[in-house]
């Protein structure tokens, strides 16, 4: 079936480290029997995962599904939990482990968000700023160049955002900034975290206009719309149509 769809020889197999034998070596042989070619490129073989440093399985009771954690942890918390180990390697779920992974997910976008509140000075000196950012995009590429090394990724992410907790100190022109948060987004992107939008606090009264905005708009009333928007304006908020609806942003 796998020649079928992806021919003769393709470039990665994976599977789990208990399938190399005698399942994935006998696919090698025979497919090689077969057509003389070489099977496969690559092989990604994943570790076990264990629970309080037992195999996780039914027989000893331990066993539970991606939905029965989705209740317990944020998804995004157990996909930075997994990553924090290579995938060759066996992985250790614990509560403990989890609860340390929230707190260290909870800094990537404490960093994160220190950006959008970083001073403006469009006559600061940031001539080294994206040498700077390359820099961390070379060491992150050659960690996942590695063999999918993710956990050495994943520390070029803290030492990143450790990095911009520095920069936000300071005032920086409008041009650092957005490159700034574009590198995070696009490094943290790769590993699919940091992935949220910021959380803006906004007064109950805005909010109230925007609701009000939003009925006007569907009334088809384009007037009221429009006055609602300008007074959301002297209030020092703009009003952003996006395709997933009307959000209130800062001025």
């Amino acid at each position: 079936m796998s020649m079928k769809y992806l021919g003769e020889t393709f470039d990665i197999h994976g599977g789990g480290m208990d399938l190399i034998f005698p399942h994935h070596e006998n696919e090698i042989a025979q497919s090689e029997g077969a057509t003389g070619k070489p099977f496969v490129h690559y092989w990604m073989h994943n570790g076990y995962i264990n629970i309080d440093n037992q195999k996780m399985s039914k027989s000893l009771g331990n066993f539970f599904t991606v939905r029965d954690i989705a209740k317990e942890y944020d998804l995004e918390a157990v996909r930075m939990f997994l990553l924090s180990a290579n995938y060759r390697n066996p992985v250790n779920f614990s509560r403990e482990l989890m609860e340390q992974t929230v707190t260290s997910l909870q800094r990537l976008y404490t960093a994160r968000d220190r950006l959008f509140d970083t001073a403006v000075d469009e006559t600061a000196d940031d001539s080294d700023v994206q040498a700077q950012l390359d820099g961390f995009r070379d060491r992150f590429n050659e960690a996942m160049d590695d063999d999918l090394n993710t956990a050495d990724a994943l520390g070029v992410l803290f030492d990143l955002a450790r990095w911009i907790n520095v920069f936000a100190t300071g005032a920086h022109t409008s041009a650092a900034i957005e490159a700034v948060k574009a590198r995070y987004a696009e490094l943290n992107g790769v590993l699919g975290l940091v992935v949220k939008e910021k959380k803006e606090d906004f007064p109950e009264e805005a909010l109230a206009l925007l609701q009000a905005r939003k009925a006007a708009k569907k009334a088809k009333d384009w007037a009221k719309a429009d006055a609602i928007r300008e007074e959301l304006k002297t209030m020092g908020f703009a009003v952003e149509d996006t395709k997933d609806g009307s959000k209130l942003k800062k001025l």
